[in-house]
């Protein structure tokens, strides 16, 4: 592998040092940004999405915009628009937040579906298009999304076709007692973002994530993927499983994992490691008719039980 492998690893080490976050959540935002997908963080307010998004954005030193969503938003706020310039005799676009390298989506399931499906467009094709026009976003390109499992009043429950454009979902949780007392008792009341240091620039960001995809994976590893994911179509627990989509993410995801390893093939435990991570906001389960995310119910918990007993339950191929 080359030495950019490294660089990964000195991200996840800045976020370590400078956050009070669970150690398993940086590694995955770290794999994800290298497999050049999504992440979307569901937790409860206050215990730093938010935060952690800004300081991802500082190590790889890409440009950042942070967008709070609510109800009435318009497409264009997301996306820029055309204005007419009497100067030039003609419309010049005015780029919108979505032009960023790091995109934070605050409270992304606030937004109204006219809005939520320009920002579908801005995930999946890496592109807005206004009066007509395309326009390409930077590279690299990586929203971390935030959505809070409670205060439901005013939400618009995200469309599974949305969720399926996340490579990744997971949740901070509480910090531990000893953690959050170390938190009221520091010393040092320097902003946690100060503390965060530039890694590399956000062009050798993008640098990593074409080394990644140059990984092996191997046949008998391919169907171990496409075994776990047609698992989950199979159970009377669940309306709809993983769709193909989510078989490539578990593919770019175990690929990302292996380079950050320095490894030039992909094992049968990346795939077993993040599964959950990658399927479990995709599932509808049958009980609800919704898929894992968002619903204050308890959904992505039973999606994470059911993905858990679906790999338990494939065979390993052989190394």
């Amino acid at each position: 592998m080359t030495d950019a492998s490294g660089i990964p690893s000195r991200i996840a080490a800045t976020l370590r040092d400078a956050l009070a976050c669970p150690p398993d959540v940086i590694e995955l935002a770290v794999i994800t940004f290298v497999a050049g997908g999504h992440l979307l963080l569901e937790d409860v307010p206050g215990v730093g999405k938010t935060t952690f998004a800004r300081a991802f954005a500082r190590a790889i030193d890409g440009e950042i915009s942070r967008i709070q969503f609510t109800p009435d938003m318009l497409p264009g706020d997301l996306t820029g628009v055309s204005v007419w310039s009497q100067g030039e005799n003609r419309f010049v676009f005015h780029p919108g937040p979505l032009f960023a390298n790091i995109v934070i989506a605050d409270e992304i399931n606030r937004a109204n579906p006219k809005t939520q499906s320009a920002m579908l467009e801005a995930m999946n094709e890496r592109q807005v298009s206004v009066d007509g026009e395309t326009h390409p976003l930077p590279d690299p390109y990586f929203v971390i999304a935030t959505q809070n499992p409670i205060e439901l009043e005013g939400t618009y429950p995200l469309p599974e076709a949305q969720l399926d454009r996340f490579m990744t979902c997971t949740a901070f949780g509480y910090p531990t007692a000893e953690a959050e007392a170390l938190m009221l008792t520091a010393d040092d009341w320097s902003h946690p973002l100060d503390r965060v240091r530039r890694v590399c620039s956000a062009t050798e960001a993008a640098s990593i994530r074409r080394e990644a995809r140059k990984v092996t994976l191997a046949r008998p590893v391919a169907d171990y993927i496409v075994a776990i994911v047609q698992a989950t179509r199979d159970r009377g627990d669940v309306r709809y499983g993983a769709s193909p989509r989510a078989g490539l993410a578990l593919a770019a995801m175990a690929r990302a994992r292996a380079f950050i390893d320095g490894r030039s093939y992909v094992l049968p435990d990346d795939v077993r490691t993040l599964a959950i991570p990658v399927l479990a906001h995709r599932l509808v389960l049958d009980e609800t008719g919704m898929a894992g995310v968002g619903y204050g119910d308890g959904a992505l918990e039973r999606s994470r039980a059911i993905v858990a007993d679906v790999v338990r339950g494939i065979a390993v191929p052989r190394a």
